[in-house]
């Protein structure tokens, strides 16, 4: 790399919305409660879920495991933003810098295929019912449950080698709010091409073949719904997979909107949907969960009652 060796960068700068205090008040105030929310109400989630003995099934393991990544995902990089959001002097270390985008490509990617998980779920609690103890069982969704979680880690670590494997040529002014990948590939000199496609093609692979495995079991989740010959049964069967099949267009749909949407003329639009896409879009999980999902409201229910005991059972299946 010659004189262009990213390890002579000790630490990074991150503009934010340089030079619009008064707005950056304002998301300070916004953001802080939207991620009070995030982490309360995930927590939440995963409280009711080990408190009440009805969310013990593979559903609510899965959802449990997202709810505990959305935390992860947003804690983050969420309370240093909001630090930077009250001083002047905004600076994250290189290794700062390095843990930030690892653990934000490793929990989004784990995101990414969670989702899918939870599709094949409630695929084979459509489809296949009668198979569903022997396909679901408390051992299988244990390994699929760690399968994406290291798959996730895997691909961010992957990409984290290819991206400061760049040339940086002292480059560390990051115009985001975070060591986000696409404002660090940004900051690289030199013919960089082939590995940016690289790390393109392989957050592509890791997001698209996940959506493509929701879309076939909606397809066959949709096909099972319809020759149901009740309007009731075919509204049932829809209400199971209804809370799942929101959080995956809102995340999907953030991420095609934030990604293949025309570059904005003043880049700290873009910077201010990837906020949407990192911050608000987690806490929207537990909101949907509670409001479309009649035992997670009757478990919040007997929990402000005070009946919910906590019990130590094996994972059943429905």
């Amino acid at each position: 790399m010659g004189g262009c060796n990213q390890t002579a960068v000790t630490e990074y700068v991150l503009l934010g919305l340089c030079g619009h205090r008064n707005l950056e008040m304002v998301l300070f105030v916004l953001f802080l409660g939207i991620y009070s929310v995030n982490v309360l109400g995930n927590a939440l989630l995963i409280g009711l879920n080990v408190l009440d003995s009805r969310l013990h099934s593979p559903m609510y393991f899965f959802l449990s495991n997202l709810s505990f990544m959305d935390i992860c995902g947003t804690s983050s990089f969420v309370p240093l933003m909001l630090v930077n959001f009250l001083v002047t002097q905004r600076t994250i270390s290189f290794p700062g810098c390095a843990l930030q985008l690892y653990l934000t490509l490793a929990l989004g990617s784990t995101e990414c295929l969670l989702l899918a998980v939870m599709a094949y779920d409630r695929y084979v609690a459509i489809c296949q019912p009668l198979r569903y103890p022997e396909l679901m069982s408390g051992q299988m969704c244990m390994k699929m449950a760690l399968l994406s979680w290291g798959t996730g880690f895997a691909n961010s670590l992957l990409l984290s080698i290819l991206t400061w494997s760049l040339p940086f040529c002292g480059h560390n002014v990051i115009n985001h709010f975070f060591c986000e990948i696409l404002a660090l590939l940004k900051l690289a000199c030199g013919d960089i091409s082939l590995t940016v496609l690289l790390v393109m093609v392989t957050a592509a692979v890791v997001s698209l073949a996940p959506f493509l495995l929701i879309c076939l079991s909606y397809i066959f989740i949709l096909a099972a719904i319809l020759r149901v010959p009740s309007a009731a049964g075919r509204r049932k069967a829809f209400s199971t997979c209804s809370a799942h099949l929101t959080v995956v267009m809102i995340f999907y749909g953030t991420i095609s909107f934030m990604y293949f949407k025309p570059k904005a003329k003043d880049s700290d639009l873009d910077k201010i949907i990837a906020l949407f896409y990192g911050v608000v879009t987690p806490s929207l999980n537990p909101i949907i969960y509670s409001l479309r999902n009649a035992e997670v409201k009757a478990a919040a229910r007997a929990l402000l009652r005070g009946d919910l005991l906590s019990r130590k059972t094996s994972l059943p299946l429905r």
